[in-house]
């Protein structure tokens, strides 16, 4: 049976390679990308998902986003991914543009016309934010919606205490993980060590001679390098890839449980920290206060790791259709 994906992104090097999991996949219908400001601009963010897009082959509809965060300055990660996101290869321009609807209204119109539809947000929450405020009924309408954002008890990329996505926007954050849809945190502590593509795994996707592996390895050329300054670990990391990996086969988690979760948005050393009840004391007389609109996050733990990369390689293979 055939399952409809919205993909709100904030289309670099990473997100990328999850776009095309998606696309290459034969039981996945995308009704809609959806672009946000987030790792690059959402211009170019935008003109990224469209090359993406062309390069496997979809007429997948791109709708342009948030220009900046809810109410924070926009703070891109272009250090990481480079300048255009991609790696700086010089890749050409797509051949058609972005729909002329605004992303947030592309995302309420999608729920109401695929109820059930899953959500997977790979960059800043804004637009997903902004669509609940403009149609709170929305919540109710997401059958699934999984959040590559975070970092559950592990330490951030950002900061010592938060992840990317949700330190751009830590309010929009907040806003969708107290919405109460049904979502699924994936955090930035499960694209790394061994799930991160070592030398060997690299060379095995060349091997594949098909145009979106080379693409999905050259693209992530800038990455791979800025994460082994951030990490000391060698290889390339794909946490938008792995989330992806998640919502289109959920065996992939090996563990996850639920909490409550929150989002800090004023702490001067931890604002977009994801903060979780693991040990379920948010109830209780000296947190009630403060935890009552958290909402109940699965949150996943671990990764069957070969089965990740095994949900990789398959889209990645196959030249017939690159």
């Amino acid at each position: 049976m055939q399952r409809t994906f919205l993909i709100d992104t904030d289309t670099a090097s990473d997100d990328a390679v999850a776009l095309i999991m998606a696309l290459r996949s034969p039981d996945i219908k995308v009704a809609a990308i959806t672009t946000v400001a987030g790792n690059v601009p959402v211009w170019q963010g935008t003109r990224n998902a469209l090359y993406v897009a062309e390069l496997c082959g979809s007429k997948v509809p791109v709708f342009a986003g948030a220009e900046k965060p809810l109410w924070r300055e926009y703070l891109d990660a272009s250090w990481f991914h480079g300048q255009d996101g991609l790696g700086d290869h010089g890749y050409a321009a797509p051949a058609r543009a972005a729909e002329p609807a605004h992303a947030v209204d592309a995302i309420v119109e999608c729920v109401h016309r695929h109820p059930g539809i899953t959500f997977i947000t790979l960059g800043p929450l804004t637009n997903i934010a902004l669509a609940l405020a403009k149609d709170p009924g929305i919540a109710a309408k997401v059958g699934r919606c999984v959040v590559m954002g975070g970092n559950p008890c592990s330490e951030g990329n950002v900061t010592p205490a938060a992840e990317y996505n949700i330190w751009v926007d830590p309010e929009a954050a907040r806003m969708v993980l107290r919405a109460g849809m049904p979502t699924e945190l994936v955090g930035w502590h499960l694209c790394r060590g061994e799930a991160a593509l070592s030398a060997w795994d690299i060379e095995r996707v060349r091997g594949f001679g098909s145009r979106v592996g080379r693409f999905a390895i050259e693209s992530n050329s800038t990455a791979q390098e800025a994460y082994r300054i951030q990490t000391g670990e060698v290889g390339i990391s794909l946490p938008d890839p792995v989330a992806m990996a998640i919502a289109l086969d959920p065996s992939v988690c090996t563990s996850a449980s639920e909490h409550l979760v929150d989002v800090e948005v004023a702490g001067e050393l931890t604002r977009g920290a994801t903060v979780v009840d693991r040990l379920g004391v948010g109830g209780d007389g000296r947190n009630r206060d403060v935890w009552k609109a958290a909402r109940p996050v699965r949150i996943c733990w671990t990764i069957d790791t070969a089965r990740w990369k095994e949900t990789l390689y398959r889209a990645l293979r196959d030249e017939a259709t690159s």
